[in-house]
């Protein structure tokens, strides 16, 4: 009880913007935690609906989950509250979307977008319509779009993107360069950074 009160003391003594930043990081982490937790639940409720042509096979599903592991190491996983997958192209279309990407076995980088595809052929994952990004270091970042090719190749978020750093950064591009380790940003474009200080 005495950390829960230390906690609100602190919290209340906060600025407005800071406060606000604390309950966005919160409502996020809530977000993917109970995604992630009911995911289980909705893939037992598949709706299918195939559609054949020679071999091809179209399947429509509620509640998606697609993960990549290789050698013992998670890469990704997207979870979709619906979408479908066409074997004919080996494509995955997901609606409301949330997921993470992986570095050294910890989570990198948090996302949700309303929508989102998964090409297997390719390993390129598209997320698009409002795209919303966390990195490890509590950057974030809203974006029209965002491609992910490879767990060693850089990560490009596109079309009015804003980015966020605690409350010292706030910045405005056209495109944004995130780093193989998730750990660097650059922009590019059209671009507009404010610095504040935290003194």
């Amino acid at each position: 009880m005495e950390k829960i009160n230390k906690f609100l003391k602190q919290f209340g003594e906060l600025d407005k913007k800071k406060k606000t930043y604390l309950i966005s990081a919160f409502v996020i982490i809530f977000i993917l935690v109970w995604a992630f937790m009911s995911a289980a639940i909705i893939t037992g409720n598949f709706n299918r609906s195939q559609v054949r042509d020679g071999n091809k096979q179209k399947v429509d599903a509620i509640g998606i989950i697609i993960t990549e592991t290789k050698n013992g190491n998670k890469y990704f996983e997207i979870y979709g509250e619906n979408g479908s997958y066409s074997n004919g192209t080996s494509m995955a279309t997901l609606n409301n979307v949330v997921g993470n990407f992986y570095k050294n076995g910890e989570v990198a980088m948090s996302f949700q977008s309303s929508k989102g595809s998964y090409d297997e052929t390719a390993g390129v994952i598209t997320l698009y319509d409002n795209t919303y990004i966390v990195l490890k270091d509590d950057t974030s970042l809203e974006a029209d779009k965002l491609v992910w090719t490879g767990s060693d190749k850089d990560t490009i978020a596109e079309g009015n993107v804003r980015i966020r750093r605690g409350g010292d950064l706030v910045a405005t591009a056209e495109k944004c360069i995130i780093n193989a380790g998730y750990d660097k940003f650059k922009i590019a474009g059209k671009t507009e950074t404010k610095l504040f200080s935290n003194k």
